[in-house]
């Protein structure tokens, strides 16, 4: 989730809690042994370490705790000291010692509050003192490796949300519980759309017919934009060999976060984390004039990548991903009119959901070109072609510095859902590294070989994160164009049951996904258990409505439509459907 940078005051206020918090767990379990204390987008957290550990029932002890330190006023001061001495204030601090060891240089920084009271490694960054910290509520726990490898010491990671005023932590807080409310975990389960299995590993959904049908219906949708553009489909496999990511550069960067396969021959293998240098291989494969650019190659695949469990989230986070894939191969007179057809295609993806849009145009950070692959040259002229792409739109973007792909320059899509977060989602990627690497050309009008340049693009990202936002942005009320099952038709009694299949009969002979809800139940109960299910369109057939060959339509929002003729009910839905709205 992508939000903008807080001020300057208010990351300092988060800094400085997460140490009120790592001195109120010391206060507390005197046992505690400290690993790091960031800031988060909302708030702090803070890795620990206590012989019996902490519980969500504790989190009121620990927050009380908190305020305590708050009040009484401890200064905090920021000083440097030499590693020798550093060695010997964190001497019981395993996490601390192993830290001083990593960090270059003579010394490191230490943060003191209350004159010597409590005293952590840290590179500064505070309020002047425990009472300046502002309005905090610890939320939960999670477990985490120490540094991420599962191989280490797992820690406790105890979660908090800070904000200035107390009336900004109060709007917060109810933004929480509404998400809570919302949580796609809890909403896939409800609704049978996907499940994780303990004998299939985690962080790996499976889905049903119901969630799969969403998926379809979703992907059906990027192709439908996409193909009258000249996209065409390919097909590329799940492995590699890894010297398609030593030439790539993802093998340098990204070796310890790829599942490795090991056939019975000695060569090595690994599944695909991207697509990109699979589709340069495509690219590749036979010479290419001007006249066959620029080619557009689109894929629907699943890629997969070792993520740390404790860091993998229902959907959100996940080791096997979809990602709804493109790239576009051209010369660098095609450069700009290819962007402008990606970035209409996503404003009119997601003009469907009622997203509001707002472009990132994320740079290279400067300061390190070592992070990244290419020359400053290169950087610079991709980085201004994506900026004439944005002024032409006369968008309102931001720019941020460090948030480009190690191999090129992109514009990101934020979108923000129903309770005001932020996502990045939809993203347009200008690479001229890639095509270097995998020298990768065409032949000119002159007859010369001209370099060619690449375009990454993705839609949804990843269908599976997509599909996480989705739910939680309609709280789980998918529209009905989206919905798995459109239309549930309710017979009041068996008596109408042959009329009911009838109207089943023609509604999905119209292509509309219809159920007819047979049970012997009463009429209340099936609306019930129909609108639990966020079915969007009921239509309920009595003796009343059988005998005039009617049907009487229920709407999930609005409610009781009245009674409506077969044929113009369908005729509406097949047109709602159509339109996606």
């Amino acid at each position: 989730m992508a939000k903008l940078k807080p001020n300057e005051r208010l990351v300092k206020m988060r800094h400085t809690a997460a140490h009120v918090l790592a001195a109120a767990s010391r206060e507390l379990k005197p046992d505690t042994k400290l690993g790091v204390g960031p800031t988060t987008e909302n708030g702090f957290f803070h890795d620990v370490q206590v012989e019996e550990t902490w519980t969500e029932q504790d989190l009121a002890k620990l927050e009380k705790k908190m305020k305590e330190i708050r009040k009484r006023n401890l200064p905090i001061v920021q000083r440097e000291v030499n590693k020798d001495e550093a060695r010997k204030l964190f001497k019981d601090d395993p996490y601390k010692l192993e830290l001083i060891e990593q960090i270059e240089g003579d010394t490191v920084g230490v943060s003191d509050m209350g004159e010597g009271w409590f005293v952590t490694l840290c590179e500064g960054g505070h309020v002047e003192s425990t009472s300046k910290i502002g309005k905090f509520k610890l939320t939960h726990l999670s477990g985490v490796y120490w540094q991420g490898k599962e191989s280490n010491s797992q820690l406790q990671r105890i979660f908090g949300v800070l904000f200035e005023t107390k009336q900004e932590l109060s709007e917060y807080s109810a933004l929480l519980a509404e998400a809570k409310k919302r949580d796609h975990r809890k909403i896939g389960q409800e609704l049978d759309l996907f499940t994780f299995s303990p004998l299939v590993g985690p962080g790996l959904p499976l889905f049903t017919p119901r969630g799969t049908l969403i998926r379809r219906q979703l992907e059906d949708f990027v192709q439908s934009l996409q193909e009258p553009c000249g996209y065409e489909r390919v097909f590329i496999p799940h492995i590699t060999k890894k010297e398609l990511y030593e030439t790539s550069g993802h093998w340098e960067k990204f070796k310890d976060d790829l599942f490795h396969v090991k056939g019975a021959s000695d060569t090595g293998f690994v599944m695909k984390p991207m697509n990109c240098p699979h589709h340069t291989q495509i690219y590749a494969s036979q010479p290419r004039s001007y006249r066959d650019l620029p080619l557009r190659y689109s894929e629907v695949t699943v890629c997969y990548r070792d993520e740390q469990a404790g860091e993998l989230q229902g959907l959100s986070r996940v080791r096997a991903l979809t990602q709804d894939d493109a790239h576009v191969f051209c010369t660098t007179e095609q450069v700009e009119a290819e962007m402008e057809t990606i970035y209409n295609i996503i404003i009119e993806f997601y003009s469907a959901f009622s997203f509001k849009l707002r472009p990132r145009l994320s740079l290279w950070d400067a300061k390190k070109p070592e992070k990244y692959l290419g020359t400053v040259e290169v950087w610079e002229k991709a980085q201004d072609a994506l900026r004439n792409i944005l002024d032409k739109k006369q968008a309102d973007y931001v720019e941020e510095e460090g948030e480009a792909a190690f191999y090129g320059p992109k514009i990101d899509f934020i979108a923000q859902d129903a309770l005001g977060r932020d996502w990045q989602l939809a993203t347009i990627q200008l690479d001229f590294n890639l095509p270097a690497r995998f020298d990768l050309t065409y032949t000119d009008k002159q007859g010369d070989k001209k370099r060619v340049v690449m375009i990454h693009r993705a839609i949804l990202g990843s269908v599976e994160r997509f599909m996480a936002i989705l739910l939680e942005h309609y709280a789980g009320a998918l529209p009905l164009w989206l919905s798995p099952t459109q239309v549930k038709v309710l017979p009041i009694s068996d008596n109408q049951l042959p009329y009911a299949n009838q109207v089943t009969t023609e509604l999905r002979a119209a292509n509309i996904r219809v159920e007819v809800d047979d049970r012997a139940e009463s009429i209340g109960k099936k609306i019930r258990e129909a609108q639990v299910l966020k079915v969007p369109v009921m239509l309920i057939i009595g003796k009343k409505e059988e005998e005039e060959k009617k049907v009487a339509v229920r709407r999930r929002e609005a409610g009781d439509q009245g009674l409506s003729a077969l044929a113009q009910i369908k005729a509406e839905l097949v047109q709602e459907i159509k339109d996606r709205k």
